[in-house]
């Protein structure tokens, strides 16, 4: 069982330095789970303290004995993966089938990835009479989020031990138990004392701390654009980098010569999956005006052979959302967009029927959505789809990018060439092509207000490095 009353902290399990506690609520049932200790300014202090310290030994490491850390965290993961995936399924509701296969994988996926990028990566190069130099930044403060908890602590933690930075992580308060095991983790692969800190803790006291922390040379945070721009105000006094990975709401075209019957059923499938709390999830379903009948009946019969229920049954495709506050927000989107004059084909407000408790949402589907509407513009994070309709392939690229988001796109075509084509019209920083999914070597990260930085593989690791020109070398 994880110490879910401590912190690690400089490589021990550290009481909280205030008698701060919150309750852990499992959202299939809106019954607590237990409680777990929130961390203060005092206790950030301490893990920056101990980043600090270790930072002048494990900056200067050798790639050899880096690569040997993130072989053992590796082994030790794979020992801890249905531990992982048991506290995710019952803290943020995925279906536990998913939380196995997906969710407890992904944080391991960016492990393997580093590894591999870090035995040949470069970090010396002759420019002219220059030597280029590329450094570990220093202490990194960590923020994230509940809806792929494995998967952003191991986008964030990994680079940043491939590159020789020392870092203080807050997770999310909502899945925090992963986070613990997590640490268990590379305690018990033997990451030196100091490197690694956790303290869990909330936005506006722990968050905040970090920010604003003079030692802090970088923030890294995946959450909301809203808490985004607060991180990087709080961050600007210090002048220290501001890596943001934010919202998204990314458009799905489905041009006139592709598949209809398939290219509808499996965009729905991708944003249903994880109950639609996916940042890049394919939210806005952009198809031919002229089959938004059709491409309407295909997802309303998707969706219907989709399961909502208990995420510990196997037959569950959609477990609930997070919490309560998240529940109500997506029913308020839902209404809006009924009061707005969208035509509903699938779902509605309340719970689905049959379920009386947990914080279950229908997935609901509306059609002749424009881009006036609240539904299409507002980063909903639920399963909520709306389809809107495109005079031709230019109307579909200027619904696409008619949006403050710009994280993800999707692109379906009967020709590779037209959906290549489109693709590089889409002002999006992540755009999948003809259903391939992203590469984990490949950056992540989004235009305009979906954020400011790179995550995965080589972009990745450049986020927590420095650049240093050594002239006349």
């Amino acid at each position: 069982m994880a110490p879910r009353m401590k912190f690690y902290i400089d490589g021990v399990w550290t009481e909280p330095a205030s008698p701060k506690r919150m309750a852990v609520v499992n959202p299939a049932s809106e019954e607590a789970m237990y409680e777990i200790a929130l961390g203060s300014k005092a206790d950030v202090d301490a893990a920056v303290d101990a980043a600090k310290r270790s930072f002048k030994t494990f900056s200067n490491t050798s790639r050899g004995e880096r690569l040997a850390l993130l072989g053992r965290a590796i082994d030790v993961y794979h020992s801890r993966i249905a531990d992982l995936a048991a506290s995710i399924s019952d803290e943020m509701g995925a279906p536990l089938g998913l939380a196995n296969k997906e969710h407890a994988p992904a944080g391991l996926a960016h492990f393997e990835t580093m590894r591999s990028l870090l035995g040949q990566y470069k970090f010396e190069e002759p420019i002219g009479s220059a030597l280029v130099v590329r450094e570990p930044i220093g202490v990194v403060g960590m923020i994230t989020p509940w809806n792929w908890p494995m998967n952003q602590i191991g986008a964030k933690v990994a680079p940043a031990l491939a590159a020789g930075c020392c870092m203080v992580l807050k997770p999310s308060e909502f899945t925090p138990s992963c986070a613990l095991i997590f640490a268990e983790i590379l305690h018990e692969a033997g990451v030196p004392r100091g490197v690694f800190n956790l303290v869990n803790g909330l936005g506006p006291e722990v968050g905040a701390a970090m920010s604003e922390h003079p030692d802090i040379d970088m923030m890294s945070f995946t959450g909301s654009t809203r808490a985004g721009v607060d991180v990087a105000v709080r961050s600007a006094a210090t002048v220290k980098r501001v890596s943001q990975e934010l919202g998204g709401k990314s458009p799905n075209i489905i041009l006139d010569d592709a598949d209809l019957e398939q290219a509808v059923a499996g965009g729905v499938a991708y944003m249903m999956m994880n109950t639609g709390q996916s940042c890049d999830a394919p939210s806005r379903m952009i198809v031919p005006a002229a089959k938004m009948r059709e491409a309407a009946r295909i997802a309303k019969t998707a969706v219907e052979q989709m399961t909502v229920g208990d995420p510990r049954a196997v037959a569950t495709t959609l477990g609930p959302v997070v919490n309560r506050a998240q529940w109500e927000r997506i029913q308020g989107c839902i209404e809006k967009g009924l009061a707005e004059g969208a035509t509903l084909v699938a779902g509605g407000t309340g719970r689905p029927q049959g379920l009386h408790k947990g914080y279950y949402v229908r997935p609901t589907i509306f059609a002749d959505v424009t881009s006036d509407m609240a539904i299409a513009q507002e980063e909903i994070f639920g399963p909520v789809l709306v389809l809107m309709g495109a005079e031709d392939e230019a109307d579909a690229i200027r619904i696409a990018n008619d949006t403050p988001y710009g994280l993800a796109g999707y692109v379906t075509s009967g020709s590779s060439e037209r959906a290549r084509n489109v693709a590089r019209q889409l002002r999006a920083g992540s755009v999948n092509i003809q259903g391939v999914f992203a590469d984990l070597a490949a950056p992540f990260g989004g235009y305009k207000r979906s954020g400011n930085g790179r995550e995965w593989g080589r972009f990745g690791m450049e986020e927590f490095l420095e650049t240093k020109s050594i002239a006349g070398y």
